[in-house]
């Protein structure tokens, strides 16, 4: 009976840490996925560099918000310029709003400028739920050790509206020029907000 005990005591903590909830200071979920042009990546690719998570949706007005004025494009050409990944999540399923094919994806960075390192197609959510992301945009910052370094919004003002954008603390800005210089992020977990994920 005791060795049953154990056996499913040992199997609930197995399926707890399977399932644990993304934190800071501990390792960021390791996933796989496929890009926009067809090719598979993998967290583990970048060990040895910073990476910037971006959970997007095109017909969401709070990412709207942050392309129509190029301020996300700016972000990413900062972050990749000092040699971070920028990757681009969209985890609409199919049949809702913002789920596109890869082609769409590559026509929409093209249009708008954008430059990620890839855009990550993850129409089932596996990434997504991995990371608990709950809107769009949802930002998350792992070290070049692989460990979490920031989770929440982009920004401190949760509107849709650009012009709210230049008297914002701008969260991501900040924390990936902080854990660049060696420093403690000083506001590593803020709200996001934005649409919700379309899973």
């Amino acid at each position: 009976m005791r060795l049953m005990s154990l056996l499913l005591l040992a199997a609930g903590m197995t399926v707890a840490t399977a399932h644990a909830a993304p934190q800071v200071g501990e390792p960021a979920p390791a996933f796989s996925a496929t890009d926009s042009n067809g090719k598979t990546v993998q967290l583990s690719d970048y060990r040895g560099k910073f990476v910037v998570l971006e959970w997007t949706n095109n017909g969401c007005p709070f990412v709207q918000k942050h392309y129509s004025v190029g301020n996300m494009q700016s972000l990413q050409r900062e972050a990749t310029a000092k040699g971070a990944v920028w990757l681009s999540v969209i985890s609409s399923a199919p049949g809702k709003q913002g789920h596109v094919s890869g082609a769409d994806a590559n026509m929409l960075s093209k249009e708008r400028k954008a430059a990620p390192s890839a855009v990550l197609l993850d129409g089932k959510g596996t990434v997504g739920h991995l990371y608990e992301a709950q809107t769009t945009p949802h930002m998350f910052i792992v070290s070049p050790e692989g460990k979490l370094l920031y989770m929440g919004g982009i920004d401190s003002i949760a509107s849709a509206d650009s012009e709210d954008i230049a008297g914002a603390k701008p969260y991501v800005k900040l924390a990936l020029a902080e854990a660049m210089a060696g420093k403690p992020v000083t506001d590593a977990v803020t709200k996001p907000y934005g649409c919700n994920v379309k899973y």
